[in-house]
């Protein structure tokens, strides 16, 4: 007898709903977990996305633009006596949301090296050398540009892809485009993510505080000492995660690194496998039917409460956390940033300073032209040298129409901006020449993808 039989009419009513609920949630779980990934997809929140920096650009020019300015420049101040915090509310965000958003991105990068499109060589070496093209030739136009100034430390600006922005495009412009076309470019935007990161920690790190660092470190260690001993409820690493973002932030190491760490030290592999959940499941079955049957209420809801925890099991912590945090960072983080990040002004003066500016200039064509051309140039490369082999289906015009979507940088280059420019005018400048590289991009590749799609549809 299975749990979704219909219960005998001996069982108490209410204790007959709960196994059948408990049933359902058991047997659903692999159709609804599938729907919420559909739900919570990258595009759906690239999407909002597009509407947030839409809301930011329109206000900033507009009559409150002041008010706007002002209220995410209001200092926030946090003191637990110990421990006192004071910073723009710009800054919080950047810093602390955004911690949530960094997270979320190791999970996915540790997804894909684990069980995806990384995992294997033959997979992995088409994206991988596709982004090192596309971070190498952007950094490199930037620099070329803004060599010997202050301002040539701004060469990660161009490096990033906005992943959620990115594959909101592809499926808005390129209706109908092949699937192993979207997940080369999202594995491309993975390991462009991971150089992000990378150039987060190696080159925009401020003075090192060793003994904020090595309570970090020590947290770490607690994090992983608490796993091997068996507790994996979510909820316990919470004030451990929240202390050692505390720890990472007096540390001089930025912030969000802190997001990085504790999701890569999260548990990939799920305490029970699918194959193995009839076995487990069993014996309780039969327990709470005896149970039930000797209207021992009690026991009978006890141990659905056992079934219910091994099922939670059957889905590792990493798939659990990425599928619970994505619709926060989608939905929340990566829009209240855009909001308060991409507020550029768009008047003729501020355009036509940008205009002459190396840091826009050199921003918008690392973006806009670097992007495409080193990631066509690497692809080719890894083909011809035998190293890696183009998806099924898939042509080069496609790969540089995929190269021309990931120029768009927007929310992780605004990232890095803040992180690099310290005068306001240069960080206001590299800001415009990223919103120039996304609408040049978007434009590009929907061109790019609509000539590839007409192309396949004559041969």
């Amino acid at each position: 007898m299975t749990l979704m039989h219909e219960p005998d009419r001996s069982i108490p009513r209410r204790t007959a709903g709960a196994l059948r609920v408990r049933g359902d949630a058991m047997i659903t779980r692999r159709l609804i977990l599938p729907a919420q990934r559909f739900i919570f997809t990258v595009g759906a929140t690239g999407r909002v996305l597009m509407v947030a920096a839409v809301v930011a650009l329109v206000v900033a020019n507009s009559p409150w633009a002041g008010r706007w300015e002002a209220l995410w420049s209001h200092h926030v101040a946090i003191d637990l006596g110990f421990l006192a915090v004071d910073h723009s509310l710009r800054h919080w965000i950047n810093d602390g949301l955004m911690t949530i958003f960094f997270f979320l991105v190791t999970l996915e990068v540790k997804r894909e090296v684990l069980h995806g499109e990384l995992s294997s060589r033959a997979r992995a070496m088409l994206p991988l050398a596709a982004a090192l093209g596309g971070m190498v030739v952007p950094a490199g136009i930037y620099l070329a540009m803004n060599a010997g100034s202050e301002a040539a430390r701004g060469w990660g600006v161009p490096m990033a892809t906005d992943i959620a922005f990115a594959i909101a495009a592809i499926q808005i412009l390129g209706r109908g485009a092949r699937p192993a076309l979207v997940t080369f470019l999202l594995a491309l935007a993975v390991v462009d993510d991971i150089g992000a990161i990378l150039v987060i920690a190696l080159f925009y790190t401020a003075e090192l505080h060793v003994g904020a660092l090595l309570v970090a470190v020590a947290l770490a260690g607690v994090v992983i000492a608490v796993q091997r001993g068996g507790l994996h409820a979510i909820p316990a690493y919470w004030g451990i995660g929240i202390l050692l973002w505390f720890a990472v932030l007096q540390s001089g190491v930025h912030a969000t690194l802190a997001g990085v760490l504790l999701a890569a030290l999260t548990p990939a592999h799920a305490r029970y496998r699918a194959e193995d959940l009839a076995g487990a499941l069993r014996p309780l079955v039969d327990r709470v039917e005896a149970a039930a049957a000797a209207h021992r209420e009690d026991e009978a809801q006890a141990t659905l409460g056992e079934i219910e925890a091994i099922v939670e099991q059957t889905e590792s912590p990493l798939e659990r956390l990425e599928r619970l945090v994505h619709p926060w960072s989608g939905y929340l983080v990566l829009p209240v940033f855009a909001l308060a990040n991409a507020s550029v002004r768009l008047d003729p003066g501020a355009l036509g300073a940008a205009a002459g500016s190396p840091v826009a200039v050199g921003t918008a064509l690392g973006l806009f032209l670097g992007k495409p051309v080193g990631i066509l140039l690497f692809a080719v490369l890894a083909v011809r040298l035998g190293l890696a082999a183009l998806p099924e289906g898939v042509g080069w015009l496609e790969v540089l129409a995929a190269g021309a979507i990931a120029g768009i940088g927007f929310s992780v280059s605004l990232f890095i901006t803040e992180l690099a420019f310290t005068d306001p005018v240069a960080a206001e400048q590299a800001k415009t020449g990223i919103l120039a590289a996304t609408a040049l991009a978007l434009v590009t590749g929907g061109v790019l993808l609509r000539i590839a799609r007409a192309r396949a549809a004559e041969a």
